[in-house]
């Protein structure tokens, strides 16, 4: 409740706190004066006093990039552009961005693919096909509800085990896959173990490879379960930074420093909404394949975005009309306020706005 008031009834903070400059240079990120960027310094002055001032203290990184370039870069609590941190699950996000590249490499064929012709040895005559689509759109049918304890597909069930995958293909069928949509762990641990059965690679190793270092991404950690897969369901650290050039590169249709890293046509069909879900998710409108949709209707402009989101707080905004990212770290785990707080700091940066 106190998030919920003072975030209401901002006015003024202070007045005294300045904006930070950004933290030396970042490769294939020039600097804009925020100003100059179309957003209202003094009320980000306003928003960055407000999130110093009010405990708990555990609000870590605001990145804003806009036009292309590095607008404001804020961190708080010790943390500053070199400390990487759990993103948790939008990390499902940037797996949905491997599998862009999968397919372009020529790895997987098509998000029509049964995924049984992967594991084929799961296969059973009862079997329902399951495409990589379904796994995209949470919607494989499967036995796997993150919100249900006493789903066998219950991340809890299975993460400790070695075997992940030979724990969650073997599930019953709770729906005609496609159906509907229903949140769980299970669908991108999916997309990683085929991932890294087509590539021959781990999946922290192939987004090295082919997403990370392209983008100058040097520093970060992927969770690895104890039979070797990478959790492409989440636990990815990255730094605030890095976190908001994976949006700049979505921004930009996947290209990154002139260089197309993921084909632009993955990067609109991965955006395209599949399930309508604001009866289900606070703050979302849509789901694509691992990414939100959401819409804000701020000073009689209408705002359309993409984003991740990750338990905490941590969340990764995409605006294609304003060219602005809007990347947030967040050490709120386990709580709803985490997600409120980032989500409406990013509708107070939407109303910062200058038309």
């Amino acid at each position: 409740m106190r998030y919920l008031l003072i975030f209401l009834f901002i006015t003024t903070s202070g007045g005294a706190q300045t904006l930070s400059s950004p933290q030396g240079k970042s490769a294939a990120i020039p600097e804009i004066e925020l100003g100059k960027s179309g957003i209202n310094p003094d009320s980000m002055v306003q928003i960055i006093n407000l999130i110093k001032t009010t405990p708990p203290f555990d609000f870590r990184g605001l990145v804003i990039l806009k036009n292309d370039s590095l607008a404001l870069e804020e961190y708080f609590n010790t943390y500053w552009r070199a400390t990487i941190h759990d993103v948790r699950s939008a990390g499902k996000s940037i797996t949905a961005l491997l599998l862009g590249i999968a397919i372009d490499r020529g790895l997987i064929q098509h998000v029509e693919q049964d995924i049984y012709d992967f594991f084929p040895q799961y296969k059973k005559p009862e079997n329902r096909t399951i495409r990589i689509k379904d796994l995209l759109m949470m919607s494989s049918g499967l036995d796997a509800d993150v919100f249900d304890e006493k789903s066998q597909g219950n991340g809890l069930n299975w993460r400790a085990k070695d075997d992940w995958v030979g724990h969650v293909l073997p599930l019953s069928m709770k729906f005609t896959p496609g159906e509907k949509w229903v949140y769980n762990d299970a669908s991108a641990m999916l997309i990683g173990a085929i991932i890294e059965q087509q590539s021959g690679q781990k999946l922290s190793d192939f987004a090295l490879d082919h997403l990370f270092r392209p983008l100058g991404i040097n520093e970060y950690y992927w969770y690895t379960g104890s039979g070797g897969r990478t959790g492409a369901m989440g636990n990815l650290y990255l730094s605030t930074l890095d976190f908001a050039k994976i949006g700049q590169l979505v921004l930009n249709d996947g290209a990154w420093d002139g260089k197309q890293v993921i084909s632009k046509g993955w990067i609109t069909e991965m955006a395209t909404p599949r399930f309508n879900i604001e009866d289900i998710v606070p703050f979302a409108k849509g789901y694509g394949y691992f990414w939100y949709l959401g819409e804000y209707f701020v000073n009689g402009e209408n705002y359309e975005y993409l984003y991740a989101a990750g338990n905490g707080g941590n969340l990764l905004f995409v605006v294609p009309e304003e060219k602005l990212v809007v990347a947030l770290t967040s050490s709120a785990y386990g709580e709803g306020r985490g997600q409120f707080r980032s989500n409406k700091i990013f509708q107070l940066i939407l109303e910062s706005m200058k038309h």
